[in-house]
């Protein structure tokens, strides 16, 4: 059963921080996880938006990810489907069915790891219905040093908003300076859930330490894209809790 606190703030704020969703032990296997998934792709894609880059924030700056992981480890897989997770996603969103968009790891390199400039993830997967979510699950702290998730809250109550498409999605600097939101500092097995449409960006990874994290966005399964972006991802329309409702029985052969 959820907190209906829980709810209450997210719906609130755009946000909701969950303290301690995994135990301090999980989140090091899935830390683990992630950095020998790292080693294992062994490529030098670094996915720094060029708008952080253009902002100052990005300058010498690095990042790494990688698409898909349940597709990469079993653990992912579990993990996705947890039912600590999906049963939040699910209040937050006020359905029964929670269908995986995709997923996606990032990991902040020591001294170095990349921002991202504050947006909302509409523009790149607009919905009919704007409940879709994400959830950022810490498998190690993130306090500012480290480049933690920054967001404004209620800023979900404005409907979509216009961004600039030059060096990937995000709203004006002058606008939506970084440094003006607010912090979400984490601790190791803390999950921040939040909005499609809450304004959100993280700073710089000064610290030695990386900072490493997943990303899982989901949707209730009736709720459609209006445009075909961002449609590649390999596990896209997976079910994580509950059923489709959508779905209609194939005729025999």
């Amino acid at each position: 059963m959820v907190d209906e606190a829980v709810v209450k703030a997210y719906q609130e704020n755009g946000y909701v921080l969950v303290k301690g969703l995994l135990d301090a032990e999980e989140a090091k296997a899935y830390r683990e996880q992630c950095h020998a998934l790292i080693e294992r792709l062994n490529h030098d894609a670094d996915p720094t938006w060029d708008s952080a880059r253009e902002l100052g924030l990005g300058a010498q700056t690095e990042l790494k990810h990688c698409h898909d992981v349940q597709f990469h480890s079993a653990a992912f897989s579990r993990l996705i489907v947890d039912p600590r997770f999906t049963d939040v996603a699910a209040a937050v969103m006020g359905t029964e069915n929670v269908q995986l968009h995709h997923t996606k790891m990032f990991v902040k390199p020591p001294e170095k790891g990349s921002p991202f400039p504050m947006h909302q993830d509409y523009p790149y997967f607009p919905h009919a219905r704007h409940t879709v979510g994400a959830a950022i699950f810490h498998f190690d702290d993130a306090p500012l040093e480290k480049g933690c998730v920054r967001v404004a809250p209620g800023s979900h109550k404005n409907g979509p908003l216009e961004h600039t498409s030059e060096g990937s999605w995000h709203l004006p600097f002058s606008e939506w300076p970084l440094e003006k939101s607010v912090p979400c500092e984490a601790e190791a097995g803390d999950v921040l859930f939040f909005t499609y449409l809450t304004v959100h960006g993280s700073g710089v990874n000064t610290t030695d330490e990386a900072r490493t994290t997943l990303l899982v966005q989901y949707r209730d399964p009736q709720n459609i894209p209006t445009q075909n972006l961002h449609s590649r991802s390999l596990g896209q329309g997976m079910i994580l809790r509950g059923i489709d409702p959508t779905v209609r029985a194939e005729a025999s052969s």
